[in-house]
């Protein structure tokens, strides 16, 4: 069965490219948001396999919603985004709960790994 993905970040380019590998390698997109916020909405209507969620975000960042969204579901899956030279972000991140992160720009192999690690 196809796993379903909700796609995070504010920049719709970036969800963008992330669908197009995601449909490309036969996920379903759940739904995408553009902040901490409405992930969090579109979290509790899609109710997503797994989320991927970017880290630097307006209105509520990534953490804060990976926080969030842990608290709506305590087994929620989060895959974080983060650009270069954000390593403490990620630590925060995974001491938060993320399963596991990606960094930008990256390749769609990382992206599918991450997935394939974290379902299992």
């Amino acid at each position: 069965m196809s796993k379903k993905i909700l796609v995070v970040d504010d920049a719709s380019f970036m969800r963008m490219m992330i669908k197009d590998i995601l449909e490309k390698n036969s996920f379903e997109i759940a739904g995408e948001a553009a902040d901490g916020l409405a992930a969090i909405e579109k979290y509790k209507e899609t109710k997503p396999d797994i989320v991927i969620l970017d880290i630097t975000m307006p209105n509520m960042d990534g953490l804060q919603a990976l926080i969030e969204l842990r608290k709506v579901d305590p087994n929620a899956k989060v895959i974080m985004c983060s650009a270069m030279g954000q390593e403490s972000m990620v630590i925060d991140a995974i001491k938060s709960g993320a399963a596991d992160f990606i960094v930008k720009p990256f390749q769609a192999d990382r992206i599918i790994k991450a997935i394939q690690r974290v379902v299992g």
